[in-house]
């Protein structure tokens, strides 16, 4: 059986690319995504997220935050 322990399917890299990705800009700058304030993001998706990873990104963080999912994240930290 081979060893899958180093393969990450993609689920697994988006989800380590979320926890560790940091607002490039504005009042949040350097602010782990999953760290935002959840009425910023609320404003986000209110406004339209970035084009690219980055709205794609917020898009996943607004979607856990308005759900409720935020205690997901507590054991990556």
């Amino acid at each position: 059986m081979p060893d899958n322990s180093e393969t990450l399917i993609p689920e697994h890299e988006e989800l380590l690319k979320l926890i560790n990705y940091k607002m490039p800009f504005g009042k949040y700058k350097g602010t782990l995504l999953i760290d935002l304030p959840e009425p910023y993001v609320i404003w986000f998706a209110n406004e339209g997220f970035p084009k690219g990873e980055l709205g794609r990104l917020l898009g996943v963080v607004h979607t856990i935050k308005v759900n409720g999912l935020e205690s997901l994240f507590n054991p990556l930290r």
